[in-house]
């Protein structure tokens, strides 16, 4: 089915499912084999299911639902971080340079440090919101917008263009596919960890890879079936079922997220507010161009460590947790994992719950630590 024509719900509910047929399910169930039977007199062939580190179909519809909603071919991984490293490492070479943002996931910059740089490579930081120096020196450009967890944006169409010959990557984690389609904006590459926004439940690690350069996929396919950095077939399923509700999740978290910003931006406990859609923050113009929708994710600066504890610690439903993008409003002290930011910097991730209960809880959680 070409789903292209069709809204974002349609095509998240319909994204990768296989042609009706009487008597079979919507989805088919997750298929568990390490071995497959194989022809005992012609041996393995190719479009035939061999062995279950390169080779299984509930993996291949996950790829074709997500390859949908990206808009190219996709290869699924273990985890986000795994994604990441294999276009790092399937890309870069001795004497390589690789710019990465300064104010990105902070688990990548730190892969870079102690790897990358081990391998010889030039490592550059650049903040997402710039100013870049010349690109076209570097060999990969990973980009991360919006950048997490400070949430800058960047433009991917201009960096693409400036990058000349370099693979120019967008880590995809923040925005979804929903959000913005980075392959469409000129990028070689959308990779990006399925554990948050994308699958929305909170019970499985995902990554993945999507692309249109048939080289440069098949490499990744390649790194991908050699090094096992596969995911459970079960994970995969799972995966597919919660794609089909992401379009609804998002929308909510996304209203969620703009009462949030709001509210915060008005308490006399709130020293900073960062949300791309708002208007008057710093990313929203760019954002209002680039972005389909803005992600339910919001990052405020609280005094330091002890007033974020009582605000955690007040709340009923903001679950002090380090993802975000689930059913669940979560959040998270960032400078507690590394990234540098003030020691009060939160990021706040927008759950489903009803915005009036959310805004109640925040209000009261947020009034132990200044009262109006």
């Amino acid at each position: 089915m070409d789903n292209e024509s069709f809204g974002d719900g349609t095509r998240c509910v319909h994204a990768g499912l296989p042609a009706a047929a009487p008597g079979e399910p919507f989805l088919a169930g997750p298929v568990f084999a390490a071995p497959y039977h194989l022809d005992p007199v012609a041996g393995p062939r190719a479009g035939v299911d061999g062995y279950g580190r390169t080779d299984n179909p509930t993996w291949r519809a996950l790829e074709a639902a997500i390859g949908e909603l990206e808009g190219g071919e996709c290869v699924v991984f273990s985890s986000g971080m795994a994604a990441i490293s294999a276009v790092l490492l399937t890309t870069l070479r001795p004497g390589d340079t690789v710019v990465l943002p300064a104010d990105g996931y902070y688990k990548t910059r730190a892969f870079a440090r102690d790897h990358l740089a081990q391998l010889g490579v030039a490592v550059a930081q650049v903040p997402t919101a710039g100013p870049y120096p010349s690109l076209l020196d570097a060999r990969l450009v990973l980009l991360e917008t919006p950048a997490n967890p400070g949430l800058d944006v960047c433009d991917i169409a201009s960096l693409a263009e400036a990058a000349g010959d370099a693979v120019v990557a967008v880590d995809n984690t923040t925005a979804t596919p929903l959000g913005q389609r980075p392959l469409e904006h000129g990028a070689d590459l959308s990779v990006a960890s399925g554990t948050k926004a994308l699958t929305g439940h909170s019970d499985l690690l995902l990554g993945y890879v999507c692309g249109r350069d048939q080289g440069l996929m098949e490499t990744v396919r390649a790194w991908r079936g050699v090094t096992g950095a596969i995911p459970g077939p079960f994970e995969a399923w799972l995966a597919h079922r919660s794609l089909g509700t992401l379009d609804l999740r998002l929308a909510r978290q996304t209203a969620n997220a703009a009462a949030v910003a709001d509210l915060l931006a008005g308490h006399p406990a709130v020293r900073s507010v960062r949300w791309p859609g708002r208007p008057g923050d710093p990313s929203y113009e760019i954002a209002q161009r680039q972005l389909r929708r803005v992600p339910g994710v919001v990052t405020f600066t609280l005094a330091g460590k002890a007033e974020v504890d009582a605000f955690l610690s007040a709340s009923r439903l903001v679950f002090a947790a380090t993802s975000f993008g689930g059913l669940h409003t979560s959040a998270d002290r960032r400078a507690q994992w590394g990234d540098d930011v003030p020691d009060g910097l939160v990021r706040l991730s927008c759950g489903v719950e009803d915005p009036a209960d959310l805004l109640a809880d925040l209000t009261r959680a947020l009034d132990q630590v200044a009262p109006r």
